[in-house]
């Protein structure tokens, strides 16, 4: 996210109205919630659960790190932290707001980028795996699945109300990436990879 993009989205998000030292604002003591740029809806609504599930995987993502010792794939995941803030914000906000920062195009594409990179020095999957490793990998493996529940809730969202085009795309290869990750970091890791066999 340029400097410009988070200085706005900072804006957007404390309303310019308290500090981000402020902890508590009691605006939300009777079960609502503000959007960015306006207008307030219940803390239950669609909306709401759709960019809660983007924070939630946002903060998976910063337990990840934690266990992780690999530069490449750590700024990797710090830039999708990054993204996740836009991707919060874009769902956070009605599309008129045509000032607040927007998944783009070209960031699905440079995601598409990464995932193609990275399959590069992982061996071809012949079949399924069951998700685990290292502390990492394994935590890259939960992480997919918050992914898809924020994508099954952006769905869920879209078919009531207008977001963006782009954001079912985004987080569907956000979920890819972090599948790639996962098993990047297991094999860097050295950790094998159990394969699934069906008791049928």
């Amino acid at each position: 996210m340029d400097t410009n993009a988070s200085k706005l989205l900072s804006r957007f998000i404390n309303c310019e109205y308290w500090e981000l030292s402020r902890i508590y604002t009691r605006t939300g003591d009777k079960g609502e919630t503000g959007l960015v740029g306006g207008g307030r809806v219940p803390k239950d609504s669609l909306r709401v659960e759709a960019y809660g599930n983007v924070d939630e995987l946002n903060s998976v993502l910063g337990l990840v790190r934690s266990f992780l010792n690999d530069k490449e794939l750590d700024m990797i995941l710090e830039n999708l932290q990054q993204d996740l803030f836009v991707a919060g914000a874009d769902l956070a906000s009605k599309e008129s707001h045509d000032r607040v920062p927007r998944i783009t195009r070209e960031r699905i594409a440079e995601l598409e980028g990464i995932i193609d990179k990275l399959q590069e020095e992982l061996p071809p999957l012949k079949v399924f795996i069951l998700p685990g490793g290292g502390p990492a990998g394994s935590i890259l493996h939960f992480s997919r699945t918050v992914a898809r529940r924020a994508e099954r809730r952006i769905v869920t969202l879209s078919k009531a109300e207008k977001v963006s085009d782009l954001m079912v795309p985004y987080i569907n290869r956000v979920s890819d990436l972090l599948f790639v990750l996962a098993r990047t970091v297991n094999h860097r890791e050295r950790k094998p990879e159990v394969e699934w066999h069906s008791s049928a």
